[in-house]
């Protein structure tokens, strides 16, 4: 939610291209119009924000800028998801599209959405009037860069990403001096039994025919070796394919860390405080065919494939909800293709760094073409072709 220069940089580009743009929606949103005669409305999205990660990529372009985390706490910045590049993507597609207005008729709707990673963007442009004050479109479509073989796409009809819940959790102890622990109740020892236990609930409580992830990220507890603080605080994210494993794991969570406090003699319970919440990301079936159908005619088959559910999130859905209009969300390759070859032949795919490692690079080639042209081809299967221009 502080995508300032981000959002500048896309606001002049679209005014540049002779897009009606609204800047400041939702904090930093971006929404850009161009309308081009009688025909569909197309919603194309791209994320914009970046991680309080250091990056290590050592490429010319690497980020080395700092600011302050939604904790108030300093940190590097880089855009370690990608989202640079789907900003690139949607910038070449409004740049085609309006110098050759020629070739269809209908409305582009482009959106530069701040606060993808925090859950945040597409709620607060949602709920700062997007729905009323811009055009409906018929479909919403938005694309990701994942650690595929550069050039390829990936597809999926239904549920393609998962539901996503983080918490921050406070375990209260007793302090004390770091020679007398007998006159504490140590909350680093009570929070890292509980980091301990919660990796039983996938294994131990959830089928093997169902899915979900429990991570800790954060862990935070004292300052000095030698004072037992008198609270720790853990950040944890939870991701689930079915409402009822979410609510299965959850409650998990939530009994495990309340045991281990009350174990330990805590002098309270544990106070859970919400971060972020994603729906299951869903894709319209009549949509996606018709995606995936203008997909394989610009690329061919060989390189647009179905794929298995991600256990990534997305808060892309809520815009298509919102409108109640369908949905597609769709994949890119971003690795090298020699170094994603060599990874595959040696069985060593998991080592290729991805989103969110401070090393991952999406290569620019062919990446970049890839993306602008998977989002120009996406929207040709709705905006209209001009008079003698074939479909």
């Amino acid at each position: 939610m502080q995508e300032r220069r981000t959002s500048g940089i896309a606001a002049a580009w679209l005014r540049q291209q002779h897009y009606e743009v609204t800047e400041g929606v939702g904090g930093t949103g971006v929404v850009g119009i161009l309308r081009n005669g009688e025909g569909p409305t197309v919603l194309l999205r791209a994320d914009m924000d970046a991680l309080p990660i250091k990056e290590s990529t050592g490429l010319p372009y690497s980020s080395d800028k700092t600011g302050v985390d939604r904790f108030g706490q300093a940190t590097s910045i880089a855009h370690s998801c990608g989202h640079d590049i789907h900003v690139a993507w949607l910038m070449g597609a409004t740049r085609i599209l309006a110098e050759n207005r020629d070739g269809w008729h209908g409305t582009i709707l482009a959106v530069f959405q701040p606060g993808e990673e925090t859950a945040q963007g597409a709620r607060a442009m949602i709920e700062d009037g997007m729905v009323k004050r811009f055009p409906r479109p018929e479909v919403a479509l938005a694309q990701h860069v994942m650690p595929l073989r550069a050039g390829q796409i990936g597809w999926r009809v239904g549920t393609i990403l998962s539901a996503g819940n983080s918490y921050e959790v406070t375990l209260f102890g007793r302090g004390a001096h770091g020679s007398m622990p007998q006159k504490s109740i140590d909350p680093v020892v009570m929070a890292a039994s509980a980091v301990m236990r919660l990796q039983t609930v996938v294994s131990r409580e959830v089928a093997m025919t169902d899915s979900a992830v429990v991570t800790v990220g954060t862990l935070l507890a004292g300052l000095s070796e030698n004072v037992i603080p008198d609270h720790a605080v853990l950040r944890l994210n939870v991701r689930t394919f079915k409402e009822e494993v979410r609510a299965r794991v959850l409650g998990a969570v939530k009994r495990i860390l309340e045991a281990e406090a009350a174990a330990s003699g805590a002098p309270k319970p544990p106070e859970f405080s919400l971060l972020s919440e994603y729906p299951l990301t869903r894709n319209d079936e009549a949509a996606t065919r018709r995606v995936v159908a203008a997909l394989e005619d610009r690329f061919g088959k060989d390189r647009v494939t179905e794929i298995v559910p991600a256990t990534a999130s997305e808060d892309f859905g809520l815009f298509g909800a919102a409108w109640d209009v369908p949905s597609v969300f769709w994949v890119i390759g971003g690795i090298d293709p020699a170094l994603y070859d060599q990874a595959k032949k040696s069985g060593r795919l998991d080592e290729i760094p991805a989103n969110h490692a401070p090393n991952f690079a999406p290569v620019v080639n062919p990446t970049l073409r890839t993306g602008v042209e998977a989002m120009l081809s996406a929207a040709a299967a709705w905006i209209s072709p001009a008079a003698g221009q074939p479909r």
